[in-house]
């Protein structure tokens, strides 16, 4: 069976719901894929919304976007900046 991930989406004005990316500290924008709902919240909080996705059909829908890179369960910016402090 096919891992699948949690992936965080936002609704147009027009009713399409649309990925939501993420941006590296270079500046790239990344694709956001979550494990667990536990993970999605503590990252985007408990109200985002999200679509169940395999990897590939992921990826299929951020190439055209230019996004090569996918994030698995990443960490909030808040979170990695208390870690780099410490």
């Amino acid at each position: 069976m096919r891992q699948t991930y949690l992936v965080p989406v936002r609704e147009t004005q027009a009713g399409t719901l649309v990925l939501r990316t993420g941006r590296l500290t270079s500046g790239e924008r990344t694709g956001l894929a979550f494990t667990s709902e536990a993970a999605l919240a503590a990252t985007m909080g408990p109200f985002q919304r999200w679509i169940r996705l395999a990897e590939e059909p992921l990826r299929d829908m951020l190439t055209p976007l230019g996004v090569r890179c996918v994030r698995i369960d990443p960490r909030p910016a808040s979170e990695l900046s208390q870690l780099r402090a410490a």
